[in-house]
């Protein structure tokens, strides 16, 4: 086998099934690593057997081979070459896999495909998380949802009853470097009373729980709560104490988010919109 019989994978996985004592050694993809990498085709072995590891076998064993339609001058090798029409096995479902490197779980299903049947009558997420639709976020992915989700929560705010003059993304959502457990990051400058910070407090709370779970369906990657509030006031920017300093900094500034009241908020100092 070369890589140009595999480059157009989806997934290469090789199963070590014990027989007698004997356990066949896996390759780890070693003979493709760099061309797997850069292709990203994805691996996983397979140790059936092993506590923890449900294998359907029967399934790949007695569902119906293609092999003789696709190519039948290659039909003699139906013994050692199976190819499954997935869909046409299961009635119209796909082979979905999920990973998680950090936890090195998989779990592989049959699953119906975005648009199919049923799909109308299903749950849709995609006005608030439009990514949960698609394959499992790569790294670019991680940061971009993050920076949606934090200019979501902006649009949502109320700056009448919480007292908010203006709300900032920084840190690694803004830098695009989030990765799967990273916080949001943001910075709300309040100008309320103690009573309108707690509330916005609470409310906050509630997006950082339910974006954690998100975020869970999203990568597999448990936390406290998705979102790191910082609260500023004007006394705090007036003296670029703690976090203000952020607000028109020359280096890593804090990215305004856009708030129902402020279309065009005038940043402190006179350091743009």
């Amino acid at each position: 086998v070369t890589y140009s019989d595999i480059n157009n994978a989806a997934m290469l996985m090789e199963v070590a099934a014990r027989r007698g004592s004997y356990v066949p050694e896996l390759s780890f993809g070693t003979h493709f690593f760099q061309d797997l990498v850069e292709s990203a085709i994805r691996y996983l072995p397979i140790f059936p057997g092993e506590h923890g590891v449900v294998f359907n076998d029967e399934f790949l064993r007695r569902a119906p081979s293609v092999l003789g339609d696709l190519v039948p001058e290659y039909v003699h090798l139906a013994a050692a070459v199976r190819v499954i029409d997935v869909p046409a096995a299961t009635r119209g479902l796909i082979l979905r896999v999920l990973m998680n490197a950090d936890t090195e779980e998989a779990l592989g299903m049959f699953a119906e495909p975005a648009g199919g049947p049923g799909a109308a009558d299903r749950p849709s997420w995609s006005g608030i998380a439009p990514s949960l639709a698609q394959a499992p976020p790569g790294a670019a992915e991680h940061w971009r949802w993050r920076l949606e989700m934090a200019e979501r929560i902006a649009a949502a705010a109320d700056p009448a009853r919480f007292g908010i003059k203006a709300m900032y993304v920084f840190g690694s959502t803004k830098n695009a470097t989030a990765g799967p457990a990273s916080d949001i990051d943001l910075l709300v400058h309040v100008s309320g009373s103690a009573e309108d910070r707690r509330a916005l407090a609470l409310w906050l709370e509630g997006w950082s729980r339910a974006l954690t779970e998100l975020n869970y369906l999203r990568t597999g990657r448990r936390s406290d709560g998705l979102l790191d509030v910082h609260f500023v006031t004007d006394d705090d920017i007036a003296r670029q104490s703690s976090y203000a300093a952020k607000i028109g900094a020359v280096t890593d500034p804090a990215r305004p988010l856009r708030i129902a009241s402020t279309p065009n908020y005038q940043l402190p100092n006179d350091q743009g919109t």
